[in-house]
Order: C-alpha cells, then sequence, then structure tokens
C-alpha cells in the first residue's frame, strides 16, 4: 500500500511540474505588461500579440503534440517539451526587441503544446484501471496548474518589484530542470503506432487561428472597415471549413471528428472554451484596470490578485471531493454558477473603488473555475479509451488555449481608450459572461450524463 502511495505522488507531483509551468507563464506576464510596454515603447497590439504569441503556438500545435504523444510514447515527449520550454525561457529573458520576445513567446508555447497532453497521458495510463484514482490525480493536477496560473500576478509582482520584467520569464528555468531529473523514472506509456501526421492539416489549422486572432488583436489600430480586419475574418472562416473537411477525408487527421460523437465530449469541450476566453481575457483587462485606473504597482497589483490563488486552491481540492461524492455533473454546475456571480460582482468596478469592492469577484471566479475544470477534464478522459488519451487532452486544451486567446484579443481590444473605457469594458465583459455562463449551467443540468466511471 505504501509503494502504491509514493507512485501515485511521485507522478502527480512530476507531471504536475509542466502543467505548474506552463500555466505561471500564462499569468505571470499580464501583471509585468506595463513594465514591457514602457521598456520596449510599445503599444497595446503589441503587448497582446506579447501575451497571445504564447497561447496561439500552444493551441494551434497541441493537436500534433497529442498525436505524437500516442505516437512515440509520452514521456519522451514530456521530457522534449520540458526542454523546449526551458530554452525559450532563457531567450525570452534575454529579449532584446520585442519581435524577438515574441518570437521567443511562440517558442514556449511550442514546449507548452509537447509537454501538457502528455503529461495529462502519462497520469491516465498511470491510472487507468482505477478511475477513482485517477480523478483524484486529475483533481491534483489541475489543482497545481490553477495555483499556479493564479499565483502568477503575485510571482510576478514580486519579481518586478524585486528585480525587472526579465525575471519572470527566467524563474521558469528551475522548475524545467526539476521536471526532466524527475520524469527520468517515469516509465514511458504504450505506443499506438497506428497514429500518423496530417501536415496539412496542421498548416490549415495554423492560418485560420493565427490569422482570426491577428485580426481581432488589430481591430482598434486598423478599423472594422478595414480590408486587413474583413478580409483576414473571412479568411480564416473559410481556412476552419476547409480544415473540417481535411480531417474528415484525412488518414490520420490531427482532429478525429469521431471524438464529437460523443455528447458528452461536446459538452466539456463547450465548458472548457467558455471558460477559458472569459477568465484569460478578463485577467488581462483587470491587470490594466488595477495599474492604469486604480494606479497599483505592478507589486501591489500581483498582491491584489492574491485571493485567486486561495480560489484555485480551495476549490480543485474541493472538486476532487465533490466527484469522488457526487461525479462530475454536481462540481460542474457548481462551478458554473459560482462563475457566473463572481463577474456579475465586477459590475461594481468603477475608477474609485476601494479594493474590498473586489474580493468576491476575485476569489468567486477561481473558485468556480476550479471547482469545474477538475470534473470536467476527468469526464473528458472518461469519454475515451487509454490509447487515446494524449489526443483527447490535446482536443481539450487546444480548444481552451484557442478560446483564451480569442479572449485576450477580443477584451483587450474592448478596452483600448483610456480609463472610462477600461471601466466600461469589464462591465460589458462581466454581464455577458455571467449571462452565457449560466447558460450554460442549465445546459450541463439538463443534458449532461453522467459516464459510467468517474
Amino acid at each position: 500500500m505504501k509503494k502504491n502511495k509514493t507512485g501515485f505522488w511521485f507522478v502527480v507531483i512530476t507531471t504536475s511540474l509542466a502543467f505548474v509551468v506552463s500555466q505561471l507563464d500564462v499569468s505571470i506576464v499580464n501583471v509585468a505588461v506595463p513594465h514591457i510596454g514602457r521598456s520596449f515603447s510599445a503599444n497595446i497590439s503589441t503587448l497582446q500579440w506579447i501575451v497571445d504569441a504564447y497561447t496561439i503556438a500552444f493551441a494551434v500545435l497541441m493537436l500534433s503534440a497529442g498525436g505524437m504523444s500516442d505516437l512515440l510514447g509520452s514521456k519522451r515527449l514530456f521530457q522534449l517539451g520540458l526542454l523546449i520550454f526551458g530554452v525559450a525561457s532563457v531567450g525570452c529573458g534575454i529579449a532584446w526587441h520585442p519581435l524577438a520576445l515574441i518570437g521567443f513567446r511562440a517558442l514556449q508555447g511550442i514546449g507548452s503544446a509537447t509537454m501538457i497532453p502528455s503529461s495529462l497521458s502519462i497520469l491516465n495510463n498511470n491510472f487507468a484501471s482505477e478511475p477513482k484514482l485517477r480523478a483524484r490525480a486529475v483533481a491534483y493536477w489541475t489543482a497545481g496548474g490553477a495555483i499556479s496560473i493564479a499565483s502568477g500576478p503575485v510571482v510576478g509582482g514580486l519579481l518586478l518589484n524585486l528585480s525587472s520584467w526579465r525575471m519572470i520569464f527566467l524563474v521558469n528555468i528551475p522548475i524545467c530542470l526539476a521536471g526532466l531529473l524527475l520524469s527520468t523514472y517515469l516509465t514511458n506509456s504504450k505506443r499506438n503506432k497506428s497514429h500518423g501526421f496530417d501536415i496539412p492539416g496542421q498548416v490549415i489549422w495554423t492560418l485560420s487561428l493565427t490569422v482570426f486572432i491577428a485580426a481581432m488583436i488589430e481591430w482598434h489600430t486598423l478599423g472594422p472597415g478595414s480590408p486587413l480586419i474583413y478580409g483576414g475574418i473571412i479568411f480564416s472562416l473559410l481556412m476552419f471549413g476547409l480544415f473540417i473537411w481535411r480531417e474528415r477525408v484525412a488518414k490520420a487527421p490531427i482532429l478525429p471528428l469521431d471524438l464529437f460523437s460523443s455528447k458528452n465530449f461536446n459538452l466539456f469541450i463547450g465548458l472548457g472554451m467558455s471558460l477559458n476566453w472569459i477568465y484569460y481575457g478578463l485577467v488581462f483587462v483587470l491587470s490594466l484596470y488595477l495599474q492604469q485606473v486604480l494606479h497599483y504597482t505592478a507589486f501591489h497589483a500581483g498582491l491584489a490578485f492574491l485571493p485567486l490563488t486561495g480560489g484555485f486552491l480551495i476549490s480543485n481540492l474541493t472538486s476532487g471531493y465533490l466527484m469522488s461524492r457526487y461525479g462530475i455533473r454536481v462540481p460542474i454546475i457548481i462551478g458554473a454558477v459560482v462563475f457566473a456571480i463572481g463577474c456579475l460582482c465586477l459590475l461594481l468596478a468603477g475608477i474609485h473603488i476601494p479594493y474590498w469592492h473586489l474580493l468576491f469577484p476575485f476569489f468567486g471566479l477561481p473558485f468556480g473555475m476550479g471547482v469545474a475544470v477538475p470534473a470536467m477534464t476527468t469526464g473528458t478522459l472518461s469519454t475515451v479509451p487509454a490509447n487515446r488519451s494524449g489526443i483527447a487532452s490535446a482536443v481539450l486544451n487546444t480548444t481552451r488555449q484557442a478560446a483564451g486567446a480569442v479572449g485576450v484579443a477580443i477584451f483587450g481590444t474592448m478596452a483600448v481608450g483610456g480609463s472610462q473605457k477600461i471601466v466600461t469594458a469589464i462591465t460589458h465583459i462581466a454581464i455577458i459572461a455571467a449571462v452565457f455562463m449560466l447558460l450554460y449551467a442549465f445546459l450541463i443540468y439538463k443534458t449532461l450524463k453522467e459516464p459510467e466511471h468517474h
């Protein structure tokens, strides 16, 4: 019994390091955005690219990385991803120009796309025969990433206070080295040699998402009437349609469309996208709000985000308990409703407000997300056999990251134009997001079928 317990924690901790470092880099940059902008004299479009270059690369390559995990073995790909991410972090730390920083951020995204599906695949393969143990493992894995994404602004604010914005990237290096060292003791998963690569599909998908995000980011600079904007949107939609057609006829599609024959799988994917586009976009805008409207320093803005860490920590552990007792349906509904309430509380945001007005939304948003996401992730894995866990987790994370990039692009564009514009953007986002999440909670309640194993 003791040996199994030790093995459980070793696998969870080792795989969680990848999720921790990748999610830390999603949010730690947000609090440093104004500093990076001043350092390079960059406008908001450039800052959105610095944030989204990582997320776009993450999203467009994760589908192929999921297939590679099944084909080559999850351990090998996990180690490769950690190595790429570590090297890219060094590049970000020494970046000499905004374009160099954007390029290294994209390389970080490639590393994340490589190691995240493989880390989840390692978990699923180690505990596939024990559904309850797998649910616990996924809950702890998710908790590690959720806590890191919530603590990112706090850590970033502290590092900015002690040093410069470059340190927020260099802090990744010891985490990557620890992951590489520990991963040598993991066993490699079974390889699914029947899986191949769909290079045309990968290229089409990359064009579709990248052009769409570019159009959203440059919307406020060029204007909606610009041929580059509406032409880009039309082109991206045509590419997406072509991508779906390609995946129907490809011998080895990077997106197996048969996964979407499961109603539960579709619900989980939709929920993941909804949570990410709202949360990522809100955190970006709230970082601007704290520093440009309320005039917090980077350090105090980081401390202001501290309730996010507590919310994720408590909620992810709570989700594991709720799953073991009630299955996945109850925590998903509770999480969606609490998330919606947190959004509505952001209506209190104004140009002159005390910080305590923001306490509940800063706690409620991560709490709701943290309760729902472990159940959603466990439910997604339960819809596929173990040897397809890599591609299933890749689809889930791809759609979530793509939605997050869209959220930053759209919400960031809404917030351009001074303090009042930022406050107005938060108000509009809060109302739309709350209504959307309440409707989704109702949809889950009415249509989600509990998987046989949770």
